[in-house]
């Protein structure tokens, strides 16, 4: 196996000693103009199958625990927090639908929205301001962070679950539900109770 070269090597440094994920255009101005896209290919392959990876989510790379080793650092006393149903159902019409005002995540769901639900993700890392929409009032329009992708292991939102998919792990039972009239659900009723959503992430 030939030696890394000085670039490669940077890199993987750079990357190891990083707070966030970067991106090759970030990393390559940290090294100076640098080409670091042979760099991260090797690492990447280098890493492979090893305790911890070398992956990219978005367009950022991180180093992160390979998935089937986790449980090994979890701790034994976890401070488990949990999002309210409401910032779920946000976030995934954030995920399907980005960029969404909070307009168009309150008629997809036919309630209104909090906004403490939305600060949450925010956070979280989860969401992020992505501009305003052009139109009357211009409202705030918000979408996905490589934070989210990094959390639920996706390299990009191509890799979200399917209609089928989520149907069949019953995550959409409660939305058909809805949608067959099994339930009482009044579009531009009171905005959703978001108990303890301080300490929910």
């Amino acid at each position: 196996m030939n030696p890394p070269d000085e670039i490669e090597r940077a890199v993987e440094a750079a990357l190891f000693a990083a707070e966030a994920p970067m991106t090759a255009e970030e990393l390559s101005r940290h090294l100076g103009g640098a080409d670091v896209a042979p760099a991260l290919e090797a690492l990447a392959a280098h890493y492979a199958g090893r305790g911890i990876e070398l992956v990219m989510r978005g367009t950022s790379w991180h180093f992160q625990t390979a998935p089937d080793l986790a449980h090994l650092l979890r701790r034994e006393r976890e401070d488990v927090r949990r999002l309210s149903r409401a910032a779920t159902e946000a976030l995934a019409i954030i995920a399907y639908h980005e960029p969404v005002s909070r307009a168009e995540i309150e008629a997809i769901r036919g309630v209104q929205t909090a906004k403490g639900t939305l600060d949450v993700l925010m956070e979280a890392g989860w969401i992020k301001v992505a501009g305003r929409r052009e139109g009357p009032g211009r409202p705030t329009i918000y979408a996905t962070t490589p934070a989210f992708l990094a959390h639920f292991g996706l390299e990009s939102r191509r890799d979200l679950p399917g209609i089928e998919e989520l149907r069949a792990a019953g995550l959409l039972d409660p939305v058909e539900a809805v949608f067959a009239g099994e339930q009482d659900v009044e579009t531009g009723g009171e905005p959703d109770e978001e108990p303890d959503e301080a300490n929910e992430a």
